[in-house]
């Protein structure tokens, strides 16, 4: 879990949001130090900090991306390095930030630097006890524009989330509009006291939304996500009060690995983002699938419907990697959304069969594959996508 922050609107109303936390003092001790993950990264050896149960999760996950691409960036540290402090982070992220300055300013734009680094300086702190982003659901980067944001702009750093509104749901559209988290929250506070009968009815629609996509991340907001995100950008995902370095690798998304736990474990590198339910696989640091270790219970051959539901998101990826190497509009996603749900109706119809099938028969059919199951497609172990 990320590091207690101001969640936008927790508590209120009743809705789902990570209830606040406090840290105590020996855990606030425990926090200066973090350990370093040393990995091969495109040839050369390279650090990732591995983040502690309550770590600053902004901070690492910048300052992860910082040292990933270290050539651009400069940040390095030394081979041997094996623990760093919060305030040796801190240290090189201030002078990355001043590396930023302008080469041949204006005086105006001097100016505005010398105010933006005035900012940031402000801000820098937070970033080690936890910063407060407000997302807006119109789009993956849309937030509320805070004093927090300058960081990621000085940096070029990404910032983005996956917590949308699906345009085909008109009801939720129209309760949601571009309101921000917070706003939404007040809304549903004021609509539930109204007498307007079509108010109140507009907040449990708004409220409905907010229940309903506790996790934070939607399907539109995935295929939305794909698509903004360009080919090997590194950049910082946000969900559930959590930030993560997000990369984007042959068309499919992965969250750098840098829970402790895995520390020593060679071949866990990057996990990925497929599927709004957390079902996901890990990967090494070339993003092939990572045979050594898996999510909990992953040994244990799961139920049909899970794998059904593993092979709608699987088609559901393919069909959106064909899209964008055919170039087509971002637009046309909602189109692909509807695809999967009829994929995903057809699974069910196809299930209520074979358990038909199955009661008539008595017993499953021979050969090892269910009435009415699809082939499996077969891939090479170049990507991280679950079969």
């Amino acid at each position: 879990p990320g590091t207690p922050m101001p969640s936008p609107g927790a508590g209120a109303v009743g809705l789902p949001a990570e209830p606040p936390r406090t840290q105590t003092p020996s855990r606030e001790a425990e926090a200066d130090f973090y350990c370093v993950k040393w990995i091969t990264w495109k040839g050369e050896r390279t650090p990732i900090i591995m983040q502690s149960e309550n770590g600053p999760c902004p901070l690492l996950a910048i300052m992860n991306i910082l040292f990933l691409q270290w050539k651009a960036s400069g940040v390095k540290l030394p081979p041997q390095k094996e623990v760093i402090t919060a305030e040796e982070l801190m240290a090189h992220l201030g002078d990355c930030i001043l590396s930023t300055q302008p080469r041949e300013p204006s005086e105006g734009l001097q100016l505005n630097f010398q105010q933006n680094i005035n900012d940031t300086m402000t801000v820098l702190p937070k970033l080690s006890t936890g910063l407060d982003v407000n997302v807006r659901f119109t789009g993956v980067s849309d937030f509320e524009y805070t004093p927090e944001c300058i960081v990621f702009d000085l940096l070029n750093v990404p910032l983005y989330h996956g917590w949308l509104v699906d345009p085909q749901s008109p009801e939720v559209v129209q309760a949601v509009g571009k309101l921000s988290y917070n706003q939404l929250v007040e809304k549903i506070i004021t609509c539930k006291q109204a007498s307007d009968s079509s108010l109140v009815s507009e907040g449990l629609v708004a409220e409905q939304f907010l229940e309903s996509t506790a996790s934070q991340l939607t399907y539109h907001g995935l295929c939305e996500l794909t698509a903004a995100v360009k080919e090997g950008e590194l950049s910082v995902f946000f969900r559930n009060n959590h930030f993560s370095t997000m990369i984007k690798h042959k068309g499919h998304l992965y969250l750098l690995v840098t829970d402790q736990g895995f520390l020593q474990e060679e071949r866990v590198v990057w996990e990925s983002l497929h599927n709004v339910d957390g079902d996901s696989c890990f990967c090494d640091t070339d993003f092939h699938l990572s045979h050594a270790l898996g999510k909990e219970g992953a040994a244990a051959a799961p139920p049909d419907h899970r794998l059904q539901q593993r092979q709608v998101d699987q088609d559901y990826m393919i069909a959106l990697s064909l899209q964008q190497q055919q170039g087509q509009d971002p637009s046309a996603l909602s189109d692909l959304e509807l695809a999967r749900q009829l994929q995903q109706e057809e699974y069910q119809q196809q299930q209520q069969q074979q358990q038909q099938q199955r009661q008539q028969q008595g017993r499953a059919q021979p050969g090892g594959r269910p009435a009415g199951e699809r082939r499996q497609r077969q891939k090479p172990d170049l990507d991280c996508t679950l079969l």
